[in-house]
Formats: structure tokens, C-alpha cells, sequence
């Protein structure tokens, strides 16, 4: 007897439709086969399904049983199948009538007791079984929450395999329900606050400036002085996730394997920090099979890379394509994938290899040439994509023991929001522009006009300090993030002068 048995299969982050059939005869010894370019974890799921079916009571059939993953030339990869496979052998047995199992998509890994153990990708599935108009999807319990997200989807979440068989036998499945207002705002809470931050009243400006316009930030100072503290609260001043923000990125942690067991959204913007011993293709996305990097689990949200010339040149080489298309395209030999990956960059670095250059307290201990070849081992092509350089230096004590620590993230937040509101007013009519910082150089002639006094002081700044070409256009996108903050359609002097205060590397001041 022949079965046929509805199921999916990940490529980058997507779901791609796979017909499971189960052919049974009793022709021959008893054999278990399986085709279609399975891994070794599906595979493996013939000795699962074999021992599941056997403690929960099904006699397997000692009969030839061959599998086949169809389309035939499309990799299947993970332990999904093992539901569909167990299902199919069930209906190929004429236990389960086909009528019951047509229209649904099955998903999910089976314990060697029947038990239903949560998989990867569950979200993607359940947005193909919309794309195909099919009946509904039936997955673990634990992945229920995210698959239920997707609207215009019947989603069924059992515990175990049993459960299952009796659900399709007696038609009693009830579709997961669930709240998206009521999950966007129970996982949008931040622990972190602004408030926390002791002084560095320089650095949370240039980090609301860099929220507002969506400008990456490199912060240099010594240890200790709150580096990693200010970079782990931007995103609290970020504007909220919308859904669709919310459902994108929900989807990226879901196939990497990332989702808590019975979350429903990730509705915080993401905050990545990998450690400067990290791999290109760890960072980037790609391996044999390929998943997704941490510049697309960071999409949506932030990238911050701590010890900035730590990490290897080939690494920080590979962020150019993801800083400048928001998408990062990973080729193998087999397929090509892309991940998207938009999301602010923020890096630190000391000043020099011992970290107290320039610091009245600490004597450094560096040679001049140990701090050039430093500072070198960053490139320009990856400094040219980051806006804002600013100088963190060691807190004073009297500002640690100060009780006032300065304004919430909330009241910040307030103010970013409303000057993203007006670049996306203006950049209404261009679908790859969302904000300042993505301005290409026809937008910085059109939006960044200069009345006479900043024009003066721009130029004198040009001569004086010997800016770069790179400098004059970071700095007109700075000073018209400036000026949305102060709801200004004209640039004015003191926004310039703002912005040249965020470019210290230009400055020559390291």
C-alpha cells in the first residue's frame, strides 16, 4: 500500500513543500529504506519511528518499507519527518483512513516513546501552509506559539504521537489560539534602561542621534568606562518592533534554533555580541548546511563587536555586504541562499593594545608602534561605514556616585521616534530608504542643504582639521539627523557643529 504525507523542509529560512510516500509490500524480507536526499539526521529517524511506534502499542511491519522524500533532488536536513514518516506508515497499513491526513502539514521529532519534541522552523512552515492554501499544520505543543502567529493558519500543537492518531481518527483537533497584541506586548519588554548609565553624557547623545538615524557608532576608550554597558541599551531606544519586523526576525531565530520552547514572538529588537575569536562563516551565515550568522540573528536590531581590532581583518571584512545591502548572500555548491541581515553596527576598541592612552590616571605603556599597527588592523573601507566615532573615557567618581543618572530609555526613545517619523515622511517614495543613514549621495544633495553660517563653519572645519571626502558626507547625514531631533527642515550652524563633534578619528584625535 501506498501513502502520501504532507511535510517541509528549510532552505535559509525558508519552507519548501515535501511530499512524504510511504510505499509498504510484502514482498521479499523485511527491509527499511529511505531516498531522497536525506542527512544523516533523517536517516536516523527510521530507528525513532521504528521503537516509537513500537512502545506505543503499533505492531511495525515486517514488510519491505521504502520511503521516499520528494522532489527527489532537494537536500532534507533536520528531524521534522520523523511525525510524517510515522504517519505515513500508519496510513499505508490502512489504520488511519488517507481522507484524514490530506491537506495537513505534518512536522515534528519523535521520542523513542511516542513523545513529540519541538523542532526548528516551525514559523516558516506554518507560512507556507498559508502560501498553499492548504488545511492547517500539525506540529509539537511547544512549537504551537509561533506557528500561531501566522494569521488565516489552522495550527494544531499535540504532545504526542498518539495523541495524533487519535485526534485524526476522531476529528477532534481544536486549532491553537493565540493573542498577537497580547504577544507583541508581553515580549517587548527590555531589562536594560538608560537610567542605568552613570555620566557619559556625550555618548548617550551621540547614541540617541545614532538611533535616530540609523547611523552605526564605534565608541574608543579605556576598560571599564561603560562601553558595552551604553551599547547594550540602544536598542531600548530604538522605535518598537512592528509586527512584520517582529514576525521576520521571530522567523531567523526559529530556524537557527534559537526560540525559547513555547515562545511566540521575539518582539525585542535582537542584541548580539560575539566574541572576537568568532569565524567568518559563524558571523556571516554558511557551513555545510547552510543557517543563518549572527549579522542575520542581529537583523532587526544590533551587532556590537567589542574589541573591534581583536577580531581577524577576514572577518570585519566579510560586514561590508550586510552594512551596505542589508542582506548577505551565502553560495555553495549546491544553492545559493540569502539571509536578510539590516541591523546597526556598534564596535569598541581602546585606544591603544593596553588600553590607557591618553588617560590622566593610568600611565600607558605602549610604543608608538605597537598603538599604529593597533589601530591599523581595523580597514577604512569598514571605518567608511560607520558614522559616528566618539571618544567614551573613564567615568569620574563623583558622577558614579551622583544619584541622578540622567533620562529613561522611554522619554529617549519619545524623541528618536518622532525624528524617524519624519525620514520616513521623506523618504516615502524610496523602498530602500527608511532613514539617514542609508542616504545614498542624490539624497545627501537633496536633503542636506546648508544655510550660510553652517556652511562656514564646515568648510573652516575642512581646512582646519584636513577632513576627508568620506568625513564631508558623514557628516552632512549627522547633521541632518541633528536636525530632525530639533524638528528643523533647515540645517542650521549648531547642528553642524554637533556632527563634527561625532568624528573623532577625523579629528586626529587617535
Amino acid at each position: 500500500m501506498l501513502a502520501r504525507v504532507l511535510s517541509a523542509s528549510l532552505i535559509g529560512i525558508d519552507a519548501n513543500p515535501v511530499e512524504v510516500e510511504v510505499d509498504i509490500t510484502a514482498r521479499g524480507l523485511p527491509h527499511f529504506s529511505m531516498v531522497g536526499l536525506p542527512d544523516t539526521a533523517v536517516k536516523e529517524s527510521r530507528d525513532r519511528v521504528r521503537a516509537a511506534l513500537k512502545n506505543i502499542g503499533f505492531q511495525f511491519p515486517l514488510k519491505q518499507v521504502t520511503v521516499n522524500l520528494a522532489p527527489a533532488d532537494l537536500k532534507k536536513e533536520g528531524s521534522c519527518f520523523d511525525l510524517p514518516i510515522a504517519i505515513g506508515i500508519i496510513a499505508a497499513e490502512e489504520i488511519l483512513p488517507h481522507e484524514k491526513i490530506e491537506g495537513f502539514v505534518f512536522a515534528g521529532e519523535l521520542s523513542l516513546d511516542g513523545r513529540l519534541n519541538p523542532i526548528r522552523g516551525a514559523l516558516s512552515m506554518a507560512i507556507m501552509t498559508r502560501q498553499y492554501g492548504l488545511k492547517g499544520i500539525i506540529l509539537p505543543e511547544s512549537n504551537a506559539p509561533e506557528a500561531a502567529v501566522v494569521n488565516g493558519v489552522k495550527v494544531y500543537g499535540f504532545s504526542s504521537l498518539p495523541e495524533v492518531i487519535d485526534s485524526l481518527m476522531n476529528n477532534s483537533k481544536t486549532p491553537y489560539q493565540i493573542d498577537i497584541q497580547k504577544a507583541m506586548e508581553e515580549n517587548s519588554i527590555y531589562e536594560e534602561d538608560f537610567i542605568e548609565v552613570k555620566g557619559q553624557e556625550l555618548a548617550k547623545r551621540a547614541f540617541e542621534v545614532s538611533a535616530a538615524g540609523g547611523h552605526n557608532v564605534l565608541m574608543i576608550g579605556p576598560p571599564g568606562s561603560g562601553k558595552t554597558m551604553l551599547a547594550r541599551r540602544l536598542a531600548t531606544i530604538l522605535p518598537g518592533m512592528t509586527f512584520d519586523e517582529a514576525l521576520e526576525t521571530t522567523k531567523i531565530h526559529s530556524v537557527a534554533g534559537m526560540l525559547k520552547n513555547s515562545q511566540s514572538l521575539l518582539a525585542v529588537r535582537p542584541f548580539r555580541s560575539p566574541h572576537h575569536t568568532i569565524s567568518d562563516v559563524a558571523l556571516i551565515g554558511g557551513g555545510q548546511t547552510p543557517k543563518p550568522g549572527e549579522v542575520s540573528l542581529a537583523h532587526n536590531g544590533v551587532l556590537f563587536l567589542d574589541e573591534l581590532p581583536e577580531f581577524k581583518r577576514n572577518v570585519l571584512e566579510v560586514l561590508r555586504q550586510p552594512l551596505e545591502n542589508g542582506e548577505v548572500t551565502v553560495s555553495r555548491a549546491v544553492a545559493s541562499i540569502t539571509y536578510p541581515a539590516s541591523f546597526m553596527l556598534i564596535a569598541a576598541m581602546n585606544p591603544c593594545p593596553c588600553g590607557f592612552w591618553g588617560d590622566p590616571k593610568h600611565q600607558c605603556t605602549c610604543t608608538p608602534g605597537q598603538i599604529h599597527r593597533y589601530r591599523h588592523r581595523v580597514s577604512g573601507p569598514l571605518l567608511d561605514r560607520i558614522d559616528i566615532h566618539i571618544e567614551v573615557p573613564a567615568v569620574p567618581y563623583k558622577d558614579l556616585s551622583n544619584e541622578h543618572s540622567g533620562e529613561r530609555s522611554e522619554d529617549i526613545r519619545k524623541r528618536v521616534i518622532a525624528a524617524r517619523n519624519i525620514q520616513l515622511e521623506r523618504f516615502k517614495n524610496d523602498r530602500k530608504v527608511y532613514s539617514n543613514g542609508q542616504m545614498k549621495t542624490r539624497h545627501i544633495k537633496k536633503y542636506c542643504k546648508l544655510n550660510p553660517d553652517a556652511q562656514v563653519i564646515l568648510d573652516s572645519a575642512m581646512q582646519k582639521l584636513c577632513l576627508s571626502a568620506r568625513a564631508y558626507t558623514r557628516i552632512l547625514k549627522l547633521s541632518r539627523t541633528i536636525a530632525d531631533l530639533d524638528a528643523s527642515e533647515d540645517i542650521q550652524s549648531h547642528h553642524v557643529s554637533e556632527a563634527i563633534q561625532y568624528r573623532t578619528l577625523d579629528r586626529g584625535m587617535y
